[in-house]
């Protein structure tokens, strides 16, 4: 009889229940149940409708008793940055706010009144990004202080969800990092940082490492849904958990975790904190075993997505690909230029910079995905000369995973513009990776090695070689 571990990958615009279990020594996955996510206008704020998202975990657990497949452990991950702030009663203070929310803006200037830049970086080995934790908790310390000092603890996105199914209020290491407040040396809360911002020290719990317990099911949760399971954190970041799911065993991989945000990076045993790393924007977050995910995010398939919502809902994203595939505009965009973190028309955003930088202006479906793709491709190019510069590596191949793997056209257009080999796959990386941490929390797999030569016997990948160089 198999045993069942159950990942619930919430990401930005979807949420998925995947029962993973090992059969024959190989990971055997199933999708049980799936559901739209995305942002909603609420008291002028984008926000997270945190009572549908926790209805829609309930219901892929119940979904899993209905199968016969009952799961002896269940682990959420989500994106990063996003939190919310409890009372001592366990009520959240607030809304649950976006990252694409506009209320940090100029939370920067007033962060830089504290600490510079470059002292924060040090720190913290996280780039200033204006949705990150810290920039956000200013703004409430500007506009809600009320909330900060009724405040009892603060959860992260997968924290709460955590908190909800088992009662127990814990912090998990991967997704904490995330915040710009964990000291990258220490891999611990920054409290001399806390202090220097004002932010209240009581709300910060003590960070537990992946692989944690955080308890079972509250008795009405198991009784909702049928049976009881503990509750384990796994890589609680989604890319955290996408990167430990790399099937390479090498210490130095380069991959991309390519979905609604693009991450291109390696993992390393030591943090970088140079200038140059600060200046280039990569990140030191903290990934499995407590190594470090060095790496940059570029803005993503988020862009190909709100293109499709906006002029292309009769299309997939297969179609999509393969009509940029056949156009040879030549026009590229910064794809991490605030202009497209949330504009009101992805299409018009993309328009309006060609037409500023004198460029070519994309008018059909085609045309706007072809210099979106292009555009991706480029900047991972440059992205990974920078990687080799800042830390004298070199890399023959890069592994892309996670649900942009699929987009055949950007994998060609990454081999093309690096000149590397491109292995795709595995395609549902995340929900993997949470899969194997609870795995090795049972001890049903010994280590982070056997753990990534499990992916690679259990999942096939593409390859692409191009002819080109840049």
């Amino acid at each position: 009889m198999n045993t069942y571990h159950l990942a619930i990958d919430i990401g930005a615009s979807s949420g998925r229940h995947v029962l993973g279990s090992l059969v024959d020594g190989k990971i055997s996955i199933e999708e049980v149940y799936r559901f739209d996510n995305g942002m909603e206008y609420k008291d002028g704020h984008l926000c997270w409708n945190t009572e549908k998202i926790f209805m829609h975990i309930i219901e892929g657990m119940k979904r899993c008793r209905e199968l016969g497949k009952q799961p002896i452990s269940v682990g959420i991950d989500t994106w990063g940055v996003d939190f919310v702030l409890l009372d001592k009663h366990g009520t959240i203070l607030g809304q649950a706010v976006g990252y694409r929310d506009g209320r940090t803006e100029g939370m920067d200037e007033v962060v830089n009144q504290y600490i510079s830049n470059e002292q924060l970086y040090y720190r913290t080995g996280i780039p200033n990004q204006i949705y990150n934790t810290l920039y956000q908790l200013m703004a409430v310390k500007q506009k809600n202080p009320e909330h900060l000092e009724q405040a009892d603890a603060i959860l992260m996105t997968p924290d709460y969800y955590n908190y909800l199914l088992t009662g127990e209020i814990k912090q998990e290491y991967t997704i904490a990092t995330t915040t710009q407040l964990v000291n990258v040396h220490t891999r611990d809360w920054d409290f001399e940082l806390i202090d220097i911002l004002s932010l209240p020290r009581n709300i910060f719990k003590n960070i537990q490492k992946p692989g944690t317990v955080v308890g079972n099911l509250r008795k009405e949760v198991a009784e909702i849904i049928g049976y009881d399971c503990q509750v384990i954190m796994p890589c609680s970041h989604d890319t955290a958990s996408a990167v430990l799911s790399v099937p390479d065993t090498c210490d130095a991989t380069l991959y991309i975790s390519s979905g609604t945000w693009s991450l291109v990076g390696i993992e390393l045993k030591e943090p970088n904190c140079s200038r140059d790393s600060m200046e280039a924007g990569f990140t030191n977050e903290g990934g499995f075993n407590y190594r470090y995910r060095y790496m940059k995010n570029i803005m993503g398939l988020w862009m190909i997505q709100s293109i499709k919502k906006e002029i292309g809902k009769g299309y997939s994203y297969s179609d999509i690909c393969d009509m940029a595939s056949q156009e040879e505009i030549t026009s590229v965009v910064d794809c991490n230029d605030n202009c497209f973190l949330s504009p009101n028309s992805m299409v018009e955003a993309i328009k309006n910079y060609c037409q500023k930088t004198a460029q070519q202006i994309p008018e059909t479906l085609g045309q706007i995905a072809s210099v979106v793709y292009n555009s991706l491709a480029k900047s991972y190019a440059s992205t990974i000369t920078q990687i080799e510069q800042f830390t004298g590596m070199h890399f023959n191949s890069i592994h892309i995973i996670g649900g942009g793997s699929n987009a055949d056209y950007l994998n060609r257009l990454t081999s093309k513009y690096t000149g590397r080999k491109v292995l795709a796959g595995p395609t549902e990386a995340t929900a993997i990776g949470n899969i194997l941490a609870q795995m090795m929390s049972y001890g049903n797999i010994s280590s982070l090695s056997e753990a990534r030569k499990c992916v690679a016997a259990s999942f096939d990948n593409k390859e692409y070689i191009s002819s080109e160089t840049t």
